[in-house]
């Protein structure tokens, strides 16, 4: 299975242009499931540990699924940013006047733009309010479109902007956590930047880097072909995030049914 889905000549523009949200990766399998070096840290991955592929079930499903949406948005995006007063997309033109403003930053500061950026052009509601569904992954373009969802969608528009920003796409991923002071399960995007690890987060302005991050355990990883599932992790504890942040936003409880339905390894 391709990991964009089926080829269509009009998608060729976003791959010419180098746009495909994550890159070209080869399939995954049914019956494979590819497992990290058993006990072994990976130093190159949010958090450097072990982690196993997940090659089927709900969140896989979900994960192929959305994909191919944001493969399609990427088109459009791609369009949009070539010729802006042709794009028929208001929700389009919203995200590439984010994409902008990032474009004239160089490195950290080009990430802080788009995490600030998009915190604050997305309103905070769950998916049982804004769908009345218990856990729904939007596109760039719908979560654009409504200005509203909760943190994966916050996550995967962050990640459109950061790659059409010109971050490459073996230095994104979405990163999956437990709160373990709420027991809520957290979404967050994640660039690697001079080799280090810094989460963009709904919940605050100021990005942490991995190693920063307080009161979590890392549950699932998620990159440009696969989603893996990290081995169980002593919790995250120390420090807080400084009072100094803007007050968090409320965090939706959608990802717990997921982790729920995901097949055990």
């Amino acid at each position: 299975m391709e990991f964009f889905g089926h080829a269509r000549a009009w998608r060729a523009v976003a791959f010419a242009c180098g746009l495909a949200w994550f890159g070209p990766v080869s399939g995954l399998k049914a019956e494979t499931i590819a497992a990290a070096a058993a006990g072994i840290a990976n130093p190159a991955e949010p958090f450097g540990l072990p982690a196993t592929a997940l090659a089927a079930g709900n969140l896989h499903d979900k994960w192929s699924g959305l994909t191919r949406r944001v493969d399609d948005d990427m088109v459009q995006l791609a369009l949009c940013d070539g010729n802006r007063e042709a794009c028929v997309s208001p929700a389009a033109l919203r995200l590439l006047a984010i994409v902008d403003a990032a474009r004239l930053r160089e490195g950290r500061a080009r990430l802080g733009e788009i995490n600030r950026a998009i915190n604050l052009a997305i309103r905070a509601v769950s998916d049982e309010a804004q769908y009345r569904e218990t856990d729904v992954w939007a596109s760039p373009l719908a979560t654009f479109s409504r200005g509203a969802g909760d943190c994966e969608d916050y996550a995967i528009a962050k990640l459109a902007a950061l790659r059409l920003a010109g971050i490459a796409a073996d230095d994104l991923r979405i990163l999956i956590m437990r709160d373990a002071v709420s027991g809520e399960d957290h979404a967050v995007a994640a660039a690697r930047l001079d080799g280090r690890w810094l989460t963009l987060d709904n919940r605050r302005m100021a990005m942490v880097e991995d190693a920063d991050i307080r009161n979590y355990r890392p549950t699932y990883v998620m990159d440009q072909g696969s989603i893996r599932r990290y081995a169980p992790a002593p919790l995250l504890s120390g420090i807080a995030a400084p009072a100094a942040e803007p007050a968090a936003l409320p965090a939706p409880s959608s990802l717990a049914a997921k982790i729920a339905a995901a097949p055990a390894d």
